[in-house]
């Protein structure tokens, strides 16, 4: 075993340990959370090596980075989300291999995938990025919509040919009311996952929680968590 392969290992072992300790904690059984490993930054060497340890599952945030990954990662067994905030310009390319997108926050971004879906001949998965920091009609500091816009884009969505509506993601806010207040933050976007899942029964989709707070994440009742330094270590700085 190589000397980053042993670190992953490492490091994959020290998270798994945090997700089971948290689902513990919370009365939930393990298979409830799935891990999500952040990969941007990285290269698709330690893409290969992830899979190999047997992570199914990374995000990229940034189509420019994410789209040649991929491509040289596709003989693997791996599902991709897109994290970050999307342009439309991009939608075509992040269509072409993202199995689910986790940041739709408007409704213009859920045509543009809608159309670029159908024309790559594929089913793309949608989460609504809901921002706790933005007020009715606003854009999140960190992208994502407003809470009360959720069920109209949820519609929208499950609405939409080529796409399928599986729930939402939230990142904690970094101002507002719920700044600091990761808990706090996550046990909102559950009870808003809940009013929606009365209309769309199958977004049973919450992802939330990152390297410093899965575990507040888990204890809300997260489906997901998005965990990339905790795996990959601290990130170089983007050029």
């Amino acid at each position: 075993m190589t000397d980053r392969k042993a670190q992953l290992a490492e490091n994959l072992a020290r998270v798994e340990e945090r997700i089971s300790a948290a689902c513990a904690a919370a009365g939930r059984k393990r298979e409830e959370v799935t891990l999500i490993v952040v990969t941007k930054t990285y290269p698709a060497s330690d893409v290969r090596l992830l899979a190999e340890l047997g992570v199914r599952h990374v995000a990229e945030n940034r189509d420019q980075d994410a789209a040649p990954k991929a491509a040289e990662c596709a003989d693997l067994p791996l599902s991709w989300h897109f994290v970050g905030q999307l342009q439309t310009n991009k939608v075509r390319s992040v269509a072409s291999y993202a199995d689910l997108v986790q940041s739709v926050d408007r409704s213009k971004l859920v045509g543009a995938l809608s159309t670029a879906a159908v024309r790559a001949g594929r089913t793309l998965g949608c989460l609504i990025q809901v921002a706790l920091d933005a007020e009715s009609g606003e854009t999140g500091g960190r992208g994502g919509v407003a809470p009360d816009g959720a069920p109209a884009l949820a519609d929208a969505i499950a609405g939409a040919e080529g796409l399928w509506l599986g729930g939402l993601m939230t990142v904690a806010p970094l101002a507002g009311p719920y700044a600091g207040r990761q808990r706090a933050a996550f046990e909102r976007v559950m009870e808003i996952s809940t009013g929606l899942r009365s209309q769309h029964p199958a977004a049973n989709m919450v992802s939330a929680g990152m390297s410093s707070d899965l575990e507040d994440a888990v204890a809300a009742g997260a489906t997901h968590v998005r965990v990339g330094t905790a795996v990959l270590g601290v990130r170089p700085r983007l050029r």
